[in-house]
Parts: structure tokens; C-alpha cells; sequence
């Protein structure tokens, strides 16, 4: 059996998850089970209860876009062929073991007594249905993209399949890993069509039952699951956009757990008798993006002049209190691929302001950017308004809820927008493909509509080559013409900050941000 080590070997050491943390938890430390040092014996059963900032978007893996729609059910409904360990390391899934025929083909031997939520047994066939799935022209799904090196899924038995590539792809295992190698139930895809966004079934430790949009969703334990059963009955998530409502709800036990805590708000988590803190530094970067169909953001200088005026150590300890880190590509530097030596702007107003001018816009002109209403991107947006104001550009702030946002960014009716990539396989290609390459426009991830035909052919080169070394020079110099074109500013890297109540056990989140909660049990 070949289990590919390359992302372990690339992330394993600089990944450290701790075991314990109670009420005071260092800032430093990356991403900790919620089990406390005087915890009682965990107990199985009961509902969980999750607060949640944001819903889904949908429910159709062929259709996500985002990690916090991923987040629902991936790992816990869905599951792929392959999975990733707390080190980040690749591990049998629902294939037992992978190798590589030659260059354009892979080879997977699949788990043997395994039932979709539904019944329907799982085989090759289904591996097969669910790819096949994702290349229908009617179905227009954004992962045909994704997989667009793929020429065929083969089930050569009823428990093998091979992957047959148009040419070698070098990160098909962490585009497996992630929601994009989701296996669907071949009986529901026949019978639900263009509405599995509604009756998601996978074969994962856990069963959808129901979701009320903007409301809540609920899930329950799969007592046939084939690997380690969940301990809870039932997950019942809630959506509460507000964060401190969210914070309340785990103080006052009507919340077990809540994602996405602002980080103003850690010293009053750090500090409590009832809550614990959850963290997890993430492979994600959040960015400036600038809409480059759309004047004056189809000038690189004044792309580069709004490079030039941000200051970005001042918006990480004031925006974000020092969670995070600068970042000065779309690639976090645990991401395969990271280019260490690139040089970021400086923070220059005189070098902005005479951009501008060079660019004709030696008054500044006005413009607007949308983000989410996140309460730390809205604050990150008021920041940016004041910076830029300083090179008289005057910027209109115009916060949408989170599906809203992500509608606009993808249609392009934004100027600026505030956004990010979560990365949720830990290569390169999955930021530079969706969110640099031209054929990426819109709901796939480019949404900065950015194109350059030399960019494109070094992202495509990347993804054949196959050794490890000359694929990272190939990135390191598409992140440098990137930089340069600037149709972005790198703000942070992101680091996943999460609350629980003191009852709560066996609960961490991943780099990616995911919430794992297969293994909690409520006290």
C-alpha cells in the first residue's frame, strides 16, 4: 500500500495539537481537545449542541464552495476515500489502501461491508456514480473543475476503481481528502437529482435528519457506521449570527459548543469558570480582493498603491488582538508550496499616493467593499476604510449576510471585497487553481476575476509535476508574479478559535477550521 506522506512530511512538525485546556489557555498554543484536567469519566449519548455563525449555503458536496458549509457535514455525513489525521497525515478512509499504476493512474482498494445511510451498499459503483455525477453538463457543478484532470473512474471490481488522468496530477489525494471526494449513495442521487442539497446521504458516523435554513439542522448517530461509532445521539446545530448571543449561549449551558469566536472576546473565555477555549492555528489566509474587471481596480498600480497604504501589523493586534499572523501570500506558510522569500509591500503613503497620480487618480477617487458580517471583518473593513482614507480614497463599507456576500462576490458585483480561502487539503493547488486560475471565475473561487495566461500555465504546471521540489519552484515563482499583480492583499493567516462548555470532551478543531466531533461526549 502507498499512503502518500508528503503532506504529513510538510505539516507533521509544525502542527502540535495539546490535550488540556482549561479556563487559562496561552495564546501560543495551536489547537487543544476540550477535555479538563479534572474531568470526569466521559459518558456516551445525548445531544450536542452546536452554535454556528453561519448556515450552509448547501448541502451538495458538488456545490460547496466554502468550508463553513463544508464544516456541517463533511467527515460527519459524508465521507471520501481518504481522510487526514490530527498530523495531517493521509489515512484509509473508505479505500483501505491507493497506489499509482504509472503517472495517469490510481488504483484504490475499497472497505468491504459498508452501507450508505440509506442502505444502498458501498462499491465501486458508487465511487464511480458519484464522479460521474460531478461531470454531467446539466449538473454544472463548480468541482468538474476541480477534477477536470480526471478522464475516467474505472470500477474494475466491486471493490476497486482507478482514477484515470488525462495527465499526472500530483495533489489528487488531497483533492480526494477534502469535500470534493465526498461519496454520494448512488440510490439517492437517482432519486433526488439537482435537490441532494436537501437529503444529503453519505456513510458517515452520522445520518441527516433535518435543516431548517437560517435555522438550525440536525443530525443523529449512525449506529451501523463501519469505524468507530459517535458518542452522542444527536448533533443540533444552531445558526446565531450574533457572536455575542453565540459566547452567552455556551456560558448559560444552552450550547454545548460555538464556532467562531471574535477575538476580542478571548480574555472574557480565558477568564471564565464555565467555558473553555478551543484553537487551531488554520491553513487559511483573509485577504483584500479587488474586483480587476472593474475600473480603477483594472489598473495594477492602484491595486499596488492600496498594497502600499494598508498596515497590517496594526490591523492584526487591533482587528484580530494578535490572533493570526501577517501574510503576505494567498498560502499560508504550512501550505505545500509556500514561497518563504517573498518580499511584501512595505507600508509607504507617499509610494501609494504617487501610484495614484501616476494612475491618473492623484485626488483619490471613491469606491466600496462588501464583506460579510463577521464582527471582526466588519471591524477589519472600518480599518481599511480609515487607511485608505489617508490616500484619498473614500470607501463605502456594505456588510451582507454570509450567502448574500458570497452570491455578490461570485457574480462580481463587488469593487473590493474582504475574503479568504480556508484551504481544506493543505496544497497549494487548491488556492492557486480556484482562486488565481482564469477558468475559476465566479462561484469556483476567483472571484478578483484575475487572469493572467502565464499564472495559468504555471498553476497547471504545478499540478503535474511530480517532484516535490520542482513543484514548490514553480509556485514560489507564480507567487511572485502574484504578488506583484497584486489582485489582492494577503491580511492574516487565519487561526480557528472556538468555546465549549466545561462538560464538554474529546472536542478539537482542525487546521482547516473543521469541527471534529465524532469523538465528544458531554459530561
Amino acid at each position: 500500500m502507498r499512503k502518500s506522506k508528503l503532506l504529513g512530511t510538510f505539516l507533521g512538525l509544525s502542527i502540535i495539537f495539546a490535550s488540556v485546556l482549561t479556563g487559562c489557555a496561552s495564546s501560543s498554543e495551536q489547537a487543544v481537545s476540550s477535555t479538563g484536567t479534572d474531568a470526569k469519566a466521559p459518558k456516551e449519548g445525548g445531544t450536542l449542541i452546536v452554535a454556528r455563525k453561519a448556515d450552509a449555503t448547501t448541502l451538495d458536496p458538488h456545490f460547496i464552495t466554502n468550508n463553513p458549509s463544508a464544516n456541517y457535514i463533511l467527515g460527519k455525513v459524508y465521507e471520501g476515500l481518504v481522510s487526514r489525521d490530527k498530523n495531517m497525515e493521509y489515512q484509509p478512509a473508505l479505500a483501505t489502501e491507493w497506489k499509482q499504476l504509472d503517472d495517469k493512474t490510481w488504483e484504490f482498494k475499497l472497505r468491504q461491508g459498508v452501507t450508505f445511510h440509506d442502505g444502498t451498499p458501498f462499491n465501486a459503483e458508487a465511487v464511480k456514480k458519484t464522479f460521474d455525477r460531478i461531470f454531467q453538463k446539466d449538473l454544472n457543478s463548480t468541482k468538474a473543475a476541480v477534477f477536470a484532470m480526471v478522464k475516467e473512474v474505472k470500477a474494475t471490481d466491486e471493490f476497486t476503481v482507478q482514477f484515470i488522468l488525462d495527465y499526472p496530477y500530483a495533489p489528487l489525494l488531497a483533492s480526494l481528502v477534502g469535500n470534493d471526494g465526498s461519496i454520494m449513495s448512488p440510490k439517492a442521487i437517482e432519486q433526488y437529482g439537482k435537490e441532494m442539497s436537501k437529503h444529503p446521504v453519505g456513510t458517515g458516523p452520522f445520518a441527516f435528519e433535518s435543516w431548517t435554513p437560517g435555522q438550525e439542522m440536525t443530525l443523529v448517530k449512525n449506529g451501523n457506521y463501519w469505524g468507530n461509532k459517535a458518542k452522542v445521539d444527536k448533533i443540533v446545530y444552531k445558526v446565531v449570527p450574533e457572536d455575542t448571543t453565540r459566547i452567552a449561549m455556551v456560558e448559560a449551558g444552552e450550547a454545548h459548543i460555538a464556532d467562531n469566536l471574535p477575538s476580542a472576546d478571548l480574555d472574557r473565555v480565558q477568564s471564565s469558570s464555565s467555558m473553555n477555549l478551543v484553537r487551531a492555528n488554520g491553513l487559511g489566509v483573509e485577504w483584500i480582493g479587488f474586483n480587476t474587471k472593474k475600473k480603477p481596480f483594472d489598473d495594477v498600480r492602484v491595486r499596488q498603491a492600496i498594497a502600499h497604504a494598508i498596515e497590517k501589523d496594526a490591523i492584526i493586534q487591533g482587528v484580530y488582538n494578535s490572533v493570526g499572523s501577517s501574510a503576505v501570500s494567498a498560502l499560508s506558510p504550512k501550505v505545500i508550496g509556500y514561497n518563504p522569500n517573498l518580499k511584501d509591500y512595505d507600508y509607504d503613503v507617499s509610494k501609494a499616493k504617487a501610484l495614484l497620480a501616476e494612475a491618473g487618480f492623484a485626488n483619490g477617487f471613491k469606491t466600496s467593499i462588501i464583506t460579510d458580517d463577521r464582527k471582526e471583518r466588519i471591524n477589519l473593513a472600518e480599518v481599511i476604510q480609515s487607511q485608505l482614507k489617508g490616500i484619498g480614497i473614500d470607501l463605502e463599507i456594505k456588510v451582507m449576510e454570509y450567502g448574500a456576500y458570497l452570491q455578490a462576490a461570485a457574480k462580481g458585483e463587488h469593487e473590493m471585497e474582504i475574503g479568504g480561502w480556508g484551504n481544506a487539503t493543505g496544497d497549494g493547488d487548491s488556492v492557486q487553481y480556484s482562486v488565481f486560475h482564469s477558468k475559476s471565475f465566479g462561484d469556483a473561487g476567483n472571484h478578483t476575476f484575475y487572469s493572467n495566461p502565464e499564472v495559468d500555465k504555471l498553476i497547471e504546471a504545478a499540478r503535474q509535476e511530480q517532484d516535490p521540489a520542482k513543484r514548490n519552484e514553480i509556485y514560489a515563482k507564480v507567487q511572485e508574479i502574484e504578488l506583484n499583480d497584486a489582485p489582492m492583499v494577503p491580511i492574516r493567516t487565519i487561526d480557528y478559535v472556538a468555546v465549549t462548555t466545561k462538560e464538554v470532551q474529546g472536542f478539537w478543531v482542525d487546521p482547516i477550521g473543521f469541527l471534529m466531533l465524532n469523538e465528544v461526549t458531554i459530561q
